[in-house]
């Protein structure tokens, strides 16, 4: 059986002219987000984030060995329901060490995220202990341990968040609750969560899609409702470890307005391997 979350990566090429396009060096493949990547009744961002990485990375296959979605700039235009999606890809450079794929994820006849992907080898982890980044401020080491604690639980069944967040069906989510409520000091909030996908090794595009999988730090000033990413950017700083993966949220301001956020994504031995930062619009007042 193919874990869940290696299914909703997959993609298959489709001949551009049963959807009517004629465009020179256009791929397009068709997949599947099903009810498990939601958040409430649509599809969650980070993880149509990961599979428009999927499809920049399958037009561009063949072109280099190790050749992977360093950096994803995703602009959502449209929320869609959970089903099947085609994915339209265009090579705009093919280089010797950058490649650069324009994405459109589609849904019927409407454009819901477009994505810039730029490829290329991400960060080349030298075996652990026996070289240093040459410089590194990441907090997320001394903040988490490599694994949750006994009494952090999975979202599912009985979880506060199952009703909403259903990517505990998907892979293994586990959030820190207390970090999501008001500070009653006013601090900053600093969200924290595990996650790992079931029944396979975290790969690419699960640290891609964990740059968006923290609840909205809005929580921490008592707005819970939607909060709609606008545009999304994530990086691939390395191929994570097998094990648990990190993930840790902070923001520099939530306005009235729109606030920001920022992810850190760490592996099980302790390395960055991504990161993202999102401008979103701040929920309603309850």
């Amino acid at each position: 059986m193919i874990a869940l979350f290696t299914a909703a990566m997959t993609l298959r090429e489709v001949d551009p002219g049963v959807y009517g396009r004629v465009f020179d060096g256009e791929r397009v493949f068709e997949g599947e987000l099903n009810k498990h990547w939601t958040i409430g009744t649509k599809v969650h961002g980070g993880a149509m984030l990961a599979l428009c990485a999927s499809a920049a990375r399958n037009a561009c296959e063949g072109q280099s060995v190790g050749l992977q979605p360093v950096s994803v700039s995703a602009s959502f235009l449209w929320a869609p329901d959970p089903g099947v999606m085609r994915l339209v890809t265009s090579i705009r450079k093919r280089g010797r060490r950058i490649s650069v794929v324009d994405v459109e994820l589609i849904q019927g006849d409407r454009t819901a995220v477009h994505a810039v992907v730029n490829l290329g080898e991400p960060e080349h982890f030298p075996p652990f202990g026996q070289a240093q980044p040459l410089l590194s401020a990441n907090p997320a080491v001394g903040l988490m341990a490599p694994e949750p604690p006994d009494d952090i639980e999975p979202i599912g069944p009985g979880h506060p968040l199952a009703g909403l967040v259903h990517l505990g069906e998907g892979c293994d989510v586990r959030p820190v609750l207390s970090t999501m409520r008001p500070s009653a000091d006013g601090r900053p909030p600093v969200l924290q969560m595990w996650a790992r996908p079931r029944g396979v090794a975290p790969d690419a595009l699960f640290a891609l899609m964990c740059g968006d999988l923290s609840a909205p730090v809005t929580f921490a000033v008592d707005r819970t409702g939607w909060a709609p990413t606008v545009q999304l950017t994530a990086f691939l700083r390395g191929l994570p470890a097998d094990g648990w993966l990190r993930v840790l949220c902070t923001c520099l301001e939530i306005g009235h307005d729109w606030f920001d956020e920022d992810h850190i994504i760490v592996d099980s031995l302790g390395r960055l391997v991504a990161q993202s930062r999102q401008l979103a619009l701040v929920p309603p007042k309850r």
